[in-house]
């Protein structure tokens, strides 16, 4: 498959706003038909119904952020880019994943306005995917085996304007550090919590975190969301042997 042909297929809402703006400007008007609409502006109808988000609305979107994240140290680490390159090929294939490196490589050249971007993923994208590429874009900032308070903050202000609570940002943020309270902060819970609390806060969790959440996005999206949902059961686990129960 072309390059042009991947990307037409790949999208959905992406392909307009502020991330079509971007798209655009990096394939250099590649994309047939781009300048005939495709980059323009939402207006409030668009909003009423959200589309379904598709597995290349969700990859642009990871695109685009990564860009964003990768940055904000000031610096850029390969080991970060190698991160992105080897998990855009885990999910697509090679093939598909030389599209999505060659269109990040382009993306990553520009100054992009994080509150853009994140507000229109906000407004297109279900919840539980966002919570997806907040797992992600975590796991770019510790490719290189710490994770910046640079990089921290920049996360957090992209979940800000992507409406994911502290909560929720706490709990992922939590599954890329090592500390005795993690399990905890994993499942949204202070340490004064009954075992009822605990067994509680597990249900919701797992519900909230279950990879059929994001099954939508397709087979290639299940890896990263069964390793999000396998950290709330391995926290769980770990204060079943602390308590005892």
């Amino acid at each position: 498959m072309s390059f042009s042909k991947w990307i037409g297929a790949a999208l959905g809402w992406s392909f307009g706003g502020p991330i079509g703006a971007i798209i655009g400007m990096a394939l250099g008007g590649v994309v047939d038909g781009f300048s005939k609409g495709g980059g323009g502006t939402f207006t409030q109808a668009t909003f009423q119904k959200r589309p379904r988000t598709q597995s290349g609305d969700f990859e642009v979107s990871l695109l685009v952020l990564a860009s964003i994240v990768i940055k904000a140290d000031g610096k850029q680490d390969e080991r970060e880019l190698d991160f992105v390159r080897q998990q855009f090929t885990g999910m697509y294939g090679k093939e598909r994943a030389n599209h999505a490196f060659s269109l990040f490589k382009e993306i990553n050249k520009q100054q992009i306005s994080a509150r853009q971007v994140s507000m229109q993923i906000r407004q297109m994208m279900d919840h539980a995917s966002r919570l997806q590429l907040l797992h992600f874009l975590f796991g770019i900032a510790k490719a290189d085996g710490v994770v910046l308070d640079a990089e921290v903050k920049s996360i957090k202000s992209i979940a800000n304007y992507l409406g994911i609570n502290t909560r929720d940002f706490e709990s992922i943020k939590a599954m890329f550090y090592s500390s005795s309270n993690n399990a905890y902060k994993i499942l949204e819970i202070d340490k004064s919590a009954t075992t009822n609390e605990i067994k509680k806060a597990y249900r919701k969790m797992a519900k909230k975190f279950h990879p059929d959440k994001v099954i939508h996005l397709g087979k290639e999206h299940q890896k990263g969301a069964e390793e999000k949902f396998r950290q709330v059961q391995d926290a769980y686990e770990q204060l079943q042997k602390e308590r005892g129960f």
